[in-house]
């Protein structure tokens, strides 16, 4: 770690709230770490749309092909890869904070 940055600094900035024109919506996050969840949030939210998208075609709109069934499919496995991932960068990001705050 730079001389610069110390764990106190780290600490203070996992915690400090997001300002700026971005963030003045009423369920803006009030920190990065808050933001980071919430960025994933987002994603997985936009992915069950196209699952729910895909599917809607299948059920009601007679695409019940094989090309069709493959891509839902697909859209399906990536969002098992990003619910995963989400957890892990989460979990990763968070133990760190964690620690931080325990070696200040």
């Amino acid at each position: 770690m730079t001389d610069s940055i110390s764990r106190a600094d780290l600490a203070t900035l996992a915690s400090t709230p997001l300002t700026g024109a971005r963030m003045r919506q009423d369920d803006a996050p009030g920190n990065w770490f808050e933001a980071f969840a919430s960025a994933w949030g987002k994603a997985l939210d936009d992915q069950a749309a196209r699952i729910e998208q895909k599917s809607n075609l299948i059920a009601n709109e007679g695409g019940d092909n094989p090309s069709q069934i493959t891509m839902l499919t697909a859209e399906a496995m990536k969002m098992s890869f990003l619910a995963n991932s989400s957890h892990s960068s989460i979990d990763s990001v968070s133990k760190a904070l964690e620690t931080m705050a325990r070696k200040q």
